[in-house]
């Protein structure tokens, strides 16, 4: 196998180096990042920013209304941190509708323990 030569179109240039005239040219500041990083949360993490139980969580997810876990090894399960705030961003925003009259609240005196009257 071997390997390219400097001359190839699948080797980059060498970057310049300080002092000389291409130097100025080169952004000191990437303006995004060289890969996509997505930050990931495991479940203690997950517990600490959403306060619901492991049950409902999974419930939730097998209903699509929560965003899925995955895999990273055999033992350990995931959720992707921007799934999650988005998540509950969505959750904000609907309940601050509800507050606004567009949705009503559930009807308290259809409890069946309890009901007001």
């Amino acid at each position: 196998m071997s390997t390219p030569s400097p001359q190839s179109p699948d080797r980059h240039p060498p970057l310049p180096t300080p002092g000389t005239t291409g130097y100025v040219e080169v952004p000191q500041f990437l303006t995004k990042p060289p890969l996509p990083f997505r930050r990931t949360i495991r479940r203690h993490e997950l517990h600490q920013i959403v306060p619901l139980a492991e049950t409902t969580i999974y419930e939730m997810e097998q209903r699509g209304e929560f965003p899925r876990r995955f895999r990273l090894t055999a033992r350990c399960v995931v959720w992707d941190l921007e799934e999650v705030e988005g998540w509950i961003e969505a959750k904000k925003e609907a309940s601050r509708s509800a507050n606004t009259g567009a949705h009503p609240g559930p009807d308290v005196r259809l409890r069946q323990y309890r009901p007001v009257r």
